[in-house]
């Protein structure tokens, strides 16, 4: 078959198409770490690559000869909160590895004769230890998953860790690296007797922290190239715009992307068929619908309380809620790629910029009732705004206050409500385009929806512009202040219909009064106004 876009596991260049995971970190920088006997952390996001880049950085060093480096996942300790049964599991998983990667079965054989007979909270620093001074060479340990440890175990392991230090490199390894998604500053660790320490006090010895990123434009465009040098099938040039967009480099999302629209589209399968641009929206949209693992661990991380509080404010679009954040709080969903911060805070990628309110609202989508797409086509297979519009006016009446706060986002409900209106109308023949972000004060909704039912979303399309907004303040100084955002909006994406919706909360009004419609103009551009 040859090589295919990997989505689980390490890569192999044997096997998978890869950027060289060397040159995704600052592989000088590293080795002078390793030179000065540093104990440092790399981390980043979920399937970002940091193991490919973990075995990468062993493999080099131990081909190089100075130094012997093990690399050991110690993610089965998870599940153990207290030392005695934590701290086994993970020596275990180390001197697995020293006998799989090393060719040491004696510091296995050793460590389930004596190093068991030892306290917890002396084996690992004991089994290090042996390692080193049975070596004849300084030693390296990569521990890679060691913010999936828990409590005391993650507690043990750091001191540990940090106590055999001042004995490096003679009878302690020269150089540790610790691998997870957040930085070891992030972690909060409960103890058994219920005091909460960081993960920085636990372990004051780390010199510096190493963030992984996303490829570059560049690297992303390479490697989907790869398979057109492999197969000589060629992909479009329009498509790479679109996919540096819809992922900004997010490894997991640009290899997914790549095999759904390589293989999962059958007729692609034909290495002379030439990709296009069409072929890669309908793969985007089966990823998205697939809820893959990748995804899902993604959106279960938005029922965290310090995720919650800042994609909330990112989805509401609203600055009141800005100052609440905690600086730690950011950084840390920032570590976890929800978002980036430069040039300014932002969910990461387009991708993710919908599929997290599509699953927020999933189960409300499912359950919106007497609702059916069929009411709002109109003979020439255009959706009637304004009678899909109007009749959001009156679902929102009746139900808000019950539907809004189910999301779990109550400053987002309004936005969230009107999203999964429009996606059980849409799904299944149109898209939804979304753009909202921290401070912004709106959120733009860009729907696309096929006119030709047989060609579908690769036809002519209807493109509808809606701009999303929370009263603050005078009603009229809203709508003036939305009629330009959508307008600007409009222009850019080049639709042909547009419509402002303010959400009053706030208001005492009655809903009569509060339930209206009007129609504008910005310039030459005429833009319905809706109260809600």
């Amino acid at each position: 078959m040859g090589r295919f876009f990997n989505t689980a596991g390490p890569m192999k260049p044997k096997d998978h198409y890869c950027i060289d995971p060397l040159t995704r970190i600052d592989w000088q920088d590293v080795r002078r770490l390793i030179r000065d006997k540093c104990y440092f952390v790399m981390h980043a996001p979920r399937q970002t690559g940091k193991t490919s880049a973990l075995l990468a950085m062993m493999n080099a060093i131990n081909e190089e000869g100075s130094y012997i480096c093990a690399y050991a996942n110690i993610e089965a300790a998870q599940t153990a909160r207290e030392e005695e049964k934590g701290i086994p599991a993970v020596c275990s998983a180390v001197s697995s590895a020293l006998e799989s990667y090393l060719n040491r079965p004696d510091l296995r054989q050793w460590f389930m004769e004596e190093c068991l007979k030892i306290p917890p909270q002396d084996q690992l620093f004991q089994l290090l230890r042996q390692w080193t001074v049975t070596s004849d060479k300084h030693t390296i340990l990569f521990l890679d998953e060691i913010d999936a440890l828990v409590g005391d175990t993650l507690i043990s392991v750091l001191r540990q860790i940090r106590s055999g230090y001042t004995r490096r490199p003679e009878e302690f390894p020269q150089c540790v690296i610790l691998c997870g998604v957040r930085d070891v500053r992030d972690y909060r660790i409960h103890q058994g007797n219920g005091e909460i320490i960081t993960g920085g006090s636990a372990f004051n010895i780390k010199t510096k922290s190493l963030r992984m990123g996303n490829f570059t434009q560049e690297e992303t465009r390479s490697l989907w190239l790869q398979h057109t040098e492999e197969t000589e099938q060629e992909f479009e040039e329009a498509i790479f715009p679109e996919l540096w967009e819809d992922t900004y480099g997010q490894p997991w999302l640009v290899n997914a992307l790549g095999q759904e629209v390589t293989w999962e589209i059958r007729a692609n399968r034909d290495r002379c068929r030439k990709i296009t641009l069409s072929d890669y929206k309908a793969a985007r949209e089966e990823l998205i619908e697939s809820r893959a693992t990748h995804l899902d661990q993604l959106v279960d991380k938005l029922r965290e309380p310090r995720v919650h509080s800042v994609i909330e404010s990112m989805l509401s679009g609203e600055s009141e809620g800005i100052s609440s954040i905690r600086v730690d709080d950011q950084q840390y969903v920032e570590d976890l790629g929800l978002i980036r911060t430069k040039p300014t805070v932002s969910i990461s990628n387009r991708i993710y910029r919908e599929i997290i309110p599509r699953e927020l609202t999933w189960v409300a989508q499912t359950r919106i009732p007497n609702q059916e797409q069929k009411w709002y086509v109109t003979v020439e297979h255009r959706l009637d705004m304004p009678k899909l519009l109007a009749a959001f006016q009156q679902f929102f009446r009746e139900h808000a206050d019950s539907w809004a706060d189910t999301f779990g986002y109550k400053e987002a409900g309004p936005q969230l409500l009107l999203q999964a209106f429009l996606q059980r109308i849409v799904n299944g023949g149109g898209h939804i385009n979304r753009e909202y972000g921290l401070g912004r004060k709106r959120t733009d909704l860009f729907i696309e929806w096929p006119i030709d039912e047989k060609q579908g979303i690769h036809g002519p399309l209807q493109r509808v512009v809606i701009e999303l907004k929370l009263r603050r303040g005078s009603l009229e100084t809203v709508v003036a202040q939305g009629l330009a955002q959508t307008a600007d909006y409009s222009r850019q994406v080049g639709a042909d219909e547009a419509h402002l919706i303010v959400f009053d909360r706030e208001s005492k009004l009655s809903w009569d009064e509060r339930i209206w419609r009007r129609d504008e103009h910005f310039g030459d551009l005429p833009i319905t106004v809706w109260g809600t």
